[in-house]
């Protein structure tokens, strides 16, 4: 593959591919055309979500409705991840990634539909909907790319391919803005972000023809993944189960952030209003402060996320290896919430959790892209599916059940959940650690090395 082309003399000097990639990381000769149709794939796939996401927002109806969204999410998955594995068990793998974008596809056109026959909750349905594609979509694209990459090339180049995602989200976000100040209907930009699935569907296409030349050069048919469904791989493989487990925990501890951040943030606009007895509608004003507050707070965490992969995932990689990338999340999250226990105050919290979820959405997402490398084309697929699907989801879930038994049932406050989430954060330390322990187990075993 991507390897092999180096010593092919016809590519002795380093183009200007190479050389621009290369202020981001390690990129050798013949790498960087896929490398750059890589980034901008997964940059379309970030636009397009990151357009849907506030669409999701202005149609979704009561807040109510939210609550019930992970666990109907958690539902359909139970049923979507094996129907994801029985299709994948009887086409090649081109086949599988159109299929799955062109499902996608369809769902949008439903849901134009649907607005024009005035279906009742719509708007709860895309939200679960968008829930689904959030997780599954990019699944699939890193299930593609360690397919496609050995695990040697992959660890090089998966930082920088990343970079795609980390732009793609701002510009994504700032698109969908300017499109709302146009007055466009949520239904017609849910066909905007139809229109650039087609174009990553299109990128995929020429990403397999440059690379299925280079690996098969008789063009031998692609075989198709039978076997086990995702659950069943999750459940055979120790170390599966492990990732499975660690992702779990992460989106339980990030989920519960998410509240705590809200609260603080309502509090803050409560105190402002309180101080302000000339107001005429209080409510309007802690609504507008919210949203002013979270539109800020996601900008910024986007800024910072762009910054963090381009300029030091790939770094980190090459310097600290799989470990620093896995750990880092884990310490930083250690922090935040050890600052809200000792009684931080509101500006401090907010800039710490940006650093959490900038290095979720940059460093750690580099991270859980890498450990699956040394697993098989199988897993890799059917597996990878289930864990950043329905394991994640199931992350959500038991957090909305520890908000409500503790703000609803028990009424503790936000002290005791940063207590919760630090304890939670050290458990998921050491199952970050037997994670790594695996990943080197299974490195050692494929390189025939000595298993320490």
């Amino acid at each position: 593959m991507t390897e092999n082309r180096q010593q092919n003399p016809e590519h002795s000097r380093r183009g200007p591919g190479e050389w621009a990639l290369g202020l981001f990381g390690e990129v050798r000769v013949g790498e960087a055309a896929t490398a750059l149709l890589m980034m901008a794939n997964l940059f379309l796939l970030m636009l397009a979500y990151y357009i849907l996401k506030p669409v999701r927002e202005s149609i979704v109806g009561g807040a109510e409705l939210k609550s019930y969204a992970s666990a109907a999410q958690a539902v359909l998955l139970m049923g979507f991840i094996p129907l994801y594995g029985w299709f994948a068990s009887r086409v090649d793998r081109m086949k599988l990634i159109s299929g799955f974008v062109i499902f996608f596809l369809v769902n949008l056109g439903l849901f134009y539909l649907g607005a024009q026959l005035e279906v009742p909750y719509l708007g709860f349905m895309f939200y679960v909907w968008l829930g689904i594609f959030n997780v599954s979509m990019p699944a699939q694209f890193w299930s593609y790319s360690n397919d496609l990459y050995s695990r040697s090339v992959g660890d090089r180049l998966f930082p920088i391919i990343a970079i795609g995602a980390a732009s793609g989200a701002p510009v994504g976000a700032w698109l969908a803005g300017w499109m709302f100040d146009l007055g466009i209907s949520p239904y017609v930009m849910m066909q905007i972000s139809a229109g650039i699935l087609v174009l990553h569907l299109g990128l995929y296409f020429l990403v397999n023809s440059r690379e299925g030349r280079q690996a098969d050069p008789m063009g031998k048919k692609e075989t198709t993944l039978a076997g086990s469904d995702g659950f069943m791989l999750v459940l055979q493989s120790p170390y599966i189960r492990l990732i499975a487990l660690m992702l779990v925990i992460l989106n339980l501890v990030n989920t519960t952030g998410e509240y705590i951040l809200t609260r603080m943030v309502n509090e803050e606009a409560q105190a402002l209003a309180a101080a302000m007895p000339e107001l005429s509608d209080v409510q309007a004003f802690i609504e507008s402060y919210r949203g002013k507050f979270f539109a800020d707070f996601f900008f910024w965490v986007n800024i910072v996320s762009f910054l963090a992969q381009a300029l030091l995932a790939s770094r980190m990689v090459k310097y600290l290896g799989l470990a620093g990338v896995m750990f880092l999340l884990p310490l930083v999250a250690f922090g935040v919430y050890g600052l809200v226990a000792v009684g931080v105050g509101f500006s401090v919290l907010r800039w710490a959790k940006t650093a959490e979820n900038a290095s979720d959405y940059s460093i750690m997402n580099t991270a859980k892209a890498m450990l699956w490398l040394p697993t098989s084309r199988q897993e890799k697929y059917k597996a990878k599916q289930a864990v950043d699907t329905f394991f994640v989801r199931i992350g959500d879930l038991l957090s909305a059940g520890l908000v409500f038994l503790g703000a609803a049932v028990v009424g503790i406050d936000l002290t005791w959940f940063a207590l919760i989430n630090l304890v939670l954060v050290c458990l998921w330390l050491w199952v970050t650690w037997r994670v790594y322990r695996q990943n080197r187990r299974l490195v050692a075993e494929a390189d025939g090395a000595p298993v320490s």
